[in-house]
């Protein structure tokens, strides 16, 4: 497949062909799965406390003349506390058991639960190459982005010496993504109380532009819904947010070039 090499100014500057990194077939479920793989290993592992709940001084006895039992009293046999007694009568409550005011969760969450799920290299290397053919067919990344009349196309190697916010987005805006960019500029204020955690505003995920090597470019951080990495750090969570495939992508040559000469994700 032949690609357009766009300019800084958005001019055309030749084309190049795309490496067999990019025939994979559109695998939406594997890469469903090497997404959920990497999303597994950032979950912190959290359960209750050890004996929480049964720390209350609660009992109850079936014995026929035990003192403070329960025997002939017509009670359930749930463990009892007994709060105040007058003789033979006793003001009980229910305790350390599920359904009962303070007693322990029935089935709480375990800390030792393992949460991590592993995928095969072959699988995750494919799902990679998968969620880069899907970003290359526009029908699939117009239903999520606002794509330009010319995508897919890459960048000339000059992007990755860009150090202001400024020129990157007189360069992207060049390129046809005016529309992309304002759509990723709106926020929203997220429902619930992850507003008091840290995690008030939902943000859009926009294009990824990818380069060869660190550079001057990844210091540019404040385009909002723009992320850039490098070619030999991608996963299937960066190329496919939330597990879906078709975000805009945006190679500059030299990242190409890169990808086949090291045959990266093969």
């Amino acid at each position: 497949m032949k690609v357009e090499i766009l300019s800084l100014k958005g001019e055309k500057k030749g084309s190049i062909e795309l490496p067999e990194q990019f025939n994979e077939g559109f695998r939406p479920n594997l890469i469903k799965k090497a997404f959920t793989a990497i999303k597994s290993k950032l979950i912190q592992p959290y359960g209750s406390k050890p004996g929480a709940g049964m720390r209350s001084s609660s009992k109850i006895s079936r014995r026929r003349h035990k003192y403070k039992g329960a025997y002939g009293i017509g009670i359930s046999r749930v463990p009892r506390k007994i709060m105040s007694h007058r003789g033979t009568r006793f003001n009980w409550v229910g305790a350390s058991a599920p359904g009962t005011v303070g007693g322990r969760r029935a089935h709480s969450p375990k800390a030792e639960k393992i949460i991590v799920k592993n995928i095969n290299r072959k699988e995750r290397r494919k799902a990679i190459r998968a969620a880069l053919s899907a970003s290359m067919m526009k029908e699939v990344v117009e239903k999520k982005q606002k794509v330009p009349k010319e995508y897919p196309f890459i960048i000339e190697s000059g992007i990755e010496n860009i150090k202001k916010t400024s020129d990157l987005q007189k360069a992207l805006t060049s390129m046809g993504l005016t529309e992309e960019l304002a759509r990723t500029k709106e926020r929203t204020i997220r429902a619930g109380k992850g507003k008091m955690r840290g995690r008030k505003y939902k943000t859009k995920v926009g294009p990824l532009i990818i380069v060869s090597k660190e550079c001057d470019l990844e210091k540019v951080k404040n385009l909002r819904g723009v992320d850039i990495a490098k070619v030999n750090e991608l996963n299937a969570m960066i190329l496919a947010p939330g597990a879906e495939a078709g975000r805009i992508l945006l190679f500059s040559e030299d990242a190409i070039k890169k990808m086949k000469e090291d045959k990266l994700f093969i």
